[in-house]
């Protein structure tokens, strides 16, 4: 009798090419042949993992062929949202603003950059890409209640980081500006 192991290694080696194959086609043939092995060895990986229960199924290449359709609705899902979130960032590359206050940008910037990287995260994607709460929560994996506290207290660190002496005797008006901006809200703030 052989072991699991043998059994899964027989499986791999007489299954992977189909399930390749059925990735390739699913992806619609974005990523390539080698997109498509790595959809079919992670699927692969995954059915190992549950290799004890489904040894005795009546059909684990159907199983299989399932977690390879479910990996690929994944990634395809993914790389839509991407695309999205491309294609709303360059949409709004095309507003301009009058004059934008280039020093305040780059004291924003610098003060952002300052911050822990959850805070970070959640200023970024509330304020300069106007995503909600909801959407901000899902895009990081937390809480709405951590993207609402990390947001607030985010927008406190910057107004303090920005209200340092050294930041504020290098220009002046400029970075308040900006910041009460991004306190009002996402719709209220332009031009930067």
């Amino acid at each position: 009798m052989a072991s699991p192991s043998q059994d899964f290694h027989a499986f791999f080696e007489r299954h992977h090419a189909e399930l390749s194959r059925l990735a390739y086609l699913l992806l619609g043939g974005d990523g390539g042949r080698e997109g498509a092995d790595d959809l079919a060895a992670d699927a692969l990986v995954a059915i190992w993992h549950r290799w004890d229960r489904l040894v005795d199924a009546e059909r684990p290449l159907a199983y299989a062929r399932g977690v390879v359709a479910n990996m690929a609705r994944s990634q395809i899902r993914a790389r839509m949202r991407e695309r999205r979130r491309i294609a709303l960032f360059w949409a709004r590359q095309t507003e301009h603003a009058e004059g934008p206050d280039v020093p305040a940008v780059v004291d924003v910037r610098a003060a952002l950059a300052r911050l822990p990287y959850r805070k970070r995260a959640c200023v970024v994607l509330r304020h300069a890409f106007d995503l909600s709460e909801r959407d901000t929560a899902r895009t990081l994996n937390i809480s709405v209640g951590t993207v609402k506290s990390q947001t607030s207290r985010g927008l406190a660190e910057l107004q303090r980081l920005l209200s340092e002496p050294e930041v504020r005797a290098e220009r002046e008006g400029g970075a308040p500006e900006m910041l009460r901006a991004l306190s009002a809200g996402p719709l209220q703030r332009r031009g930067w």
